[in-house]
């Protein structure tokens, strides 16, 4: 026995994952679903797409299976590569958007603006610590909880000023 069935499923023009489904029905019919699926497709709306649902005769589905699949097949392949475009084309177009980008220069200035906030208040605390203000330069650190980023910097630089001003010594500073 030749059969040419593999060879003809080849030929077929789809993108994805072709399931066929064969059931035995009544009077020696056979019961053959055929579904696409593409999980290269993100857009649920694939789901929709309903599976050929076929009930005939082993001899009918030897005769006329492929001429009756081969259309419906290559339609679904296609939408769903087209949807596919389309979903990245969208997103393409979202990241382009004016809104976008205005949320993105947003951000960028808030960060500037902290950025020279916590560099103001580092620079203010030098200032103090150089004029030997320890208590005053520490107050003028940033606080950890306005720059959770630059946690580790701020604790560092708070530690170096405490231990200036906390060590009394029995004869004065030296």
């Amino acid at each position: 026995m030749n059969a040419n069935f593999f060879n003809q499923i080849a030929q077929l023009d789809f993108t994805g994952n072709l399931q066929l489904t064969i059931a035995k029905g009544n009077d020696s019919n056979l019961i053959v679903s055929v579904l696409l699926n593409n999980e290269g497709c993100r857009d649920n709306a694939k789901n929709l797409i309903p599976p050929l649902t076929f009930n005939a005769t082993p001899q009918e589905f030897d005769e006329g299976f492929f001429e009756q699949i081969i259309t419906p097949v290559q339609k679904a392949s296609g939408l769903m590569v087209d949807m596919e475009a389309f979903m990245k084309q969208l997103e393409e177009a979202k990241k382009n958007s004016a809104m976008e980008k205005e949320k993105a220069d947003k951000h960028k200035k808030e960060q500037e603006a902290k950025d020279k906030k916590i560099k103001d208040g580092m620079a203010k605390a030098d200032e103090l610590e150089k004029d030997g203000k320890f208590r005053d330069a520490w107050m003028k650190v940033p606080d950890i909880t306005e720059f959770p980023e630059k946690a580790d910097e701020i604790r560092k630089r708070k530690s170096e000023l405490s231990e200036k001003f906390s060590t009394p010594s029995l004869f004065g500073a030296e």
